[in-house]
């Protein structure tokens, strides 16, 4: 077990470490559960009263804590709660226990480039002229296909599927069951199709014929940036002739679709189940919230924000913060909840004043 002095810890987030500041911890717990050897975590007001029922003897805290009144015997002391969370899981996570090397049971085309310190592990598939860089780390069941480029300090999980003509750049994770570089979802009809007049005319689909679908073949592949992070069972289309694109600290989670000849900015969140449909662009830093829907070939500018849910039909500005369906000034899809939650008084109110007028003209 691997064990940290708080003075380490400190260190490594950057922060003030008090009092016993050579007291070793072996992990990071909630307050009230944490034991003599734990970090406890309170880094807001709100969980002060948790570290009196607890055992813990040391604490990460906010700044201008009064960690001796808590009857602590050491503490970190940190402005920002959530930047310092992101430091401590890191100290505290720990990777897969892979053997460095390639275990006897991978199949690795001969043909490949494994970088120095690379860690392969059971049953992994490497196809041919495929480039692993230095110091990463392939789960087991992982397969990359010929001419695949992943670079150094990468960290793949059990299950990834790394289609051919995929480019990755350093310091690459994806969680269990990620697929990159699958076939769009792309298909034409022999003669024009209802679905393309209905789009045309927004709801007639005219006298088109039932018709078979024609598969058009993605060649395009994938190229991811660096620092970019893709969730479990999240899938990354290829392009049709260029390249899907994500760009470097894109960061994307679980259950995810992107479509093809998608093209997504530095440093954007992509929360579950979005959906982004083809030849769509996102700029850089945007944020789509859990479940937002994006339609094909449209343009979402830097900054944008969708909460959860939202569905975008149209171009967005930049720095727009969006919710609804369809997306739109989030104050105006608030305002619009707002209104529809009064409509059944509004409509009680109609019905009586109707009421009321008619049994006027009657009287008279």
């Amino acid at each position: 077990m691997i064990r940290y002095t708080l003075k380490e810890i400190a260190t490594a987030l950057k922060a003030e470490a008090f009092g016993a500041v050579a007291m070793l911890v072996e992990r990071a717990a909630e307050p009230a559960s944490a034991g003599p050897k734990d970090l406890a975590i309170a880094m807001d007001p709100k969980y002060a009263n948790d570290i009196a029922s607890g055992r813990a003897e040391v604490a990460i805290l906010w700044k201008g804590a009064d960690w001796k009144g808590m009857g602590l015997k050491g503490a970190i002391l940190v402005p920002r709660a959530r930047v310092a969370m992101a430091g401590l899981t890191e100290i505290f996570s720990r990777p897969p226990n892979i053997p460095q090397g390639i275990h006897p049971s991978a199949v690795v085309d001969t043909s490949s480039r494994i970088g120095t310190g690379a860690c392969i592990a059971p049953l992994v598939v490497v196809g041919a002229d495929a480039i692993i860089g230095k110091n990463a780390v392939i789960g087991s069941h992982v397969s990359i296909g010929a001419g695949a480029i992943i670079g150094d300090n990468a960290l793949i999980h059990s299950g990834v599927r790394i289609q051919e003509n995929v480019t990755i750049g350093d310091n690459f994770i994806a969680q269990p069951g990620a697929t990159i570089g699958g076939d769009g979802f792309s298909f034409v009809t022999a003669e024009k199709s209802g679905v393309e007049t209905a789009r045309e005319t927004l709801g007639n689909q005219g006298d088109a014929k039932p018709q078979s679908w024609i598969r058009i073949h993605s060649l395009g592949g994938v190229r991811i940036g660096d620092d970019v992070e893709v969730g479990a069972n999240t899938t990354i289309d290829q392009g049709t002739i260029r390249p899907t694109s994500i760009g470097n600290g894109t960061k994307i989670d679980n259950q995810v679709q992107v479509g093809h000849n998608v093209i997504v900015g530095r440093d954007c969140l992509l929360c579950g189940q979005v959906g982004i449909a083809g030849s769509t662009r996102i700029g850089n830093n945007v944020v789509l919230g859990g479940q937002v829907g994006v339609v094909d070939n449209i343009i979402i500018g830097d900054g944008v924000v969708a909460g959860g849910g939202t569905t975008i039909l149209s171009n967005a500005p930049p720095g727009q913060v969006m919710m609804g369906y369809p997306a739109m000034k989030m104050e105006t899809s608030i305002e619009s909840y707002k209104a529809l939650r009064r409509l059944p008084r509004l409509i009680r109110e109609v019905r009586d004043l109707q009421k009321l007028v008619s049994k006027t003209r009657q009287n008279d």
